[in-house]
């Protein structure tokens, strides 16, 4: 319980200090640029037109809402985490009991990129993907009402302004299916990044690190965390799929035409997103680019 306890006040602290970042992503995922794009300098010192990059966008909401502006959407990712965080720790712990096997050093965040595991074995990563699986699906909820709350900046809307109120309006409007929009990529995405991650990861650590060099542990966590970052690269086009299909046709302007068609399926909004190029739209928030053959439109602040 205490352990339990530790990492929920480690993943709400992780949660504040993160949420701005991720409300950034999420508008530009939408496809929401408020600010034009500039004259500016690459990597390699070529002067390019660049679009705006974080710190730009955070200035932009700050203009408009203050400060507090970025922190739309917190207090359903709170719930989401405390949740999430509960339901993983059971439900791995059943799954100990169960198997009789020892006890797995796990660490869950409310983030599928957040995680701490110390060991890669098959049945193991089996029974971490069902405690994770069961996390997410349960918090899913929550993690759909953050998202709108976030969108609602393109629209200026307030249909969403609290955990409970949000609850009952997208029960009103959509039914239980409402809660569950966008789940199916988000757990495709979530289960290929855990084997990825973790097959990646016990391939460098069996046949790359040799056990008598030395800071074996510290090169082991190294090379977990790069896989980790390598998985999450890969399966981000169904992060942004799945958010897209949380947020759309929801009656706010950032799920409705011109930023987002309606699509009958996830599988429709894959199509579209790969037939436009933007499946890594949102990937980056430094250095981006203007997206190739689109024209910005400064009354709708968007590309077409």
């Amino acid at each position: 319980m205490a352990d339990t306890c530790g990492q929920i006040l480690l993943g709400s602290g992780l949660t504040v200090l993160s949420h701005p970042l991720m409300y950034i992503k999420v508008l530009i995922q939408v496809g929401h640029e408020p600010l034009p794009p500039t004259l500016g300098r690459n990597l390699f010192g070529r002067q390019v037109y660049q679009l705006p990059g974080m710190f730009a966008y955070a200035k932009h909401i700050i203009k408009v809402d203050g400060k507090i502006g970025l922190f739309k959407g917190l207090g359903p990712r709170l719930c989401a985490g405390t949740i999430g965080t509960v339901v993983h720790s059971k439900v791995a712990q059943v799954g100990r009991t169960a198997s009789n096997s020892p006890e797995v050093e796990t660490l869950w965040l409310g983030c599928p990129d957040v995680l701490i595991w110390r060991n890669s074995g098959v049945s193991l990563t089996t029974k971490e993907m069902f405690a994770r699986s069961c996390a997410t699906i349960v918090t899913h909820p929550f993690h759909v009402i953050t998202l709108r709350c976030m969108v609602q900046f393109i629209g200026r809307e307030t249909k969403y302004s609290g955990v409970f109120d949000s609850i009952v309006t997208v029960y009103r409007e959509e039914g239980i299916l409402g809660f569950f929009a966008g789940l199916i990529p988000r757990l495709l995405g979530d289960i290929l990044s855990l084997w990825i991650c973790n097959l990646l990861a016990h391939l460098i650590n069996t046949y790359a690190i040799d056990d008598s060099m030395s800071h074996t542990g510290e090169i082991r966590n190294c090379s977990q965390a790069v896989t980790g970052f390598f998985a999450s690269m890969l399966t981000y086009p169904f992060v942004l799929v799945s958010n897209l299909m949380a947020v759309n046709n929801c009656g706010l302007a950032g799920g409705l035409p011109p930023y987002a068609s309606a699509y009958p399926t996830w599988v429709d909004c894959w199509r579209h997103l790969s037939k436009e190029g933007n499946m890594s739209r949102g990937n980056s928030l430094f250095f981006r680019k203007l997206p190739v053959g689109k024209m910005y439109a400064i009354d709708q602040k968007r590309f077409f």
